[in-house]
């Protein structure tokens, strides 16, 4: 049973979600200053008000018209942003392609957003539901840990540039940002069928 969508706009999981754009402005800011550590900790910050708002908003039946387009905005703004500048702080480290973030990751990360973004408004458009599924949901867990694990591997990078991570950080890193890439493609694959789906109905 979906929730009734309200008007307002000044209410706890909208100001989480601002908190948590401005937050990651200042995330931005840090990377490429190489101030690693700190930009991991913010991240962390960053991507629990996500669960925070979201969990609020239906405990408290605070969900709103305007909170259902911020929250997204604020996740594809902090994730594709970590992303990119992480692929950029990487590109000439130590470590083997495969356990980092590259440029091409950073592409299909950003391509699945904006796809998403234009079915997401065909699909309402349409009368149909876009709510975050299961699989969207999954995909941004990895997203997250990859993103968190890099910023670590930075920052022992940054504390010795010679030598190579812990192996463990760099299984750890193997693993989710694999699992960050495969589970972005699937995400993005459902969302199509759904759309097509809608499409074909319609039709």
């Amino acid at each position: 049973m979906s929730q009734p969508v309200g008007n307002q706009i000044w209410n706890v999981p909208n100001v989480l979600s601002m908190i948590r754009l401005v937050m990651s402005c200042v995330v931005f800011a840090l990377i490429p200053l190489q101030f690693y550590l700190a930009s991991f900790w913010l991240f962390v910050i960053a991507a629990g008000t996500d669960w925070i708002d979201g969990w609020w908003a239906r405990r408290f039946k605070q969900v709103t018209q305007f909170g259902r387009i911020l929250d997204p905005f604020c996740d594809k703004i902090l994730i594709c942003g970590i992303f990119i500048l992480v692929a950029v702080e990487m590109r000439d480290r130590i470590e083997p392609w495969y356990a980092t973030i590259t440029g091409w990751m950073a592409v299909i990360v950003i391509g699945r957003e904006l796809l998403v973004t234009a079915l997401r408004s065909f699909i309402e458009q349409s009368g149909g539901d876009f709510s975050a599924k299961m699989a969207g949901k999954l995909k941004m867990w990895f997203q997250c840990f990859a993103a968190g694990g890099t910023l670590i591997a930075l920052s022992y990078w940054k504390a010795d540039p010679a030598q190579a991570v812990p192996s463990w950080l760099t299984w750890f890193n193997l693993f989710f940002i694999w699992a960050a890439v495969i589970s972005t493609v699937q995400s993005g694959i459902d969302y199509i069928r759904i759309a097509l789906k809608r499409l074909l109905a319609s039709a």
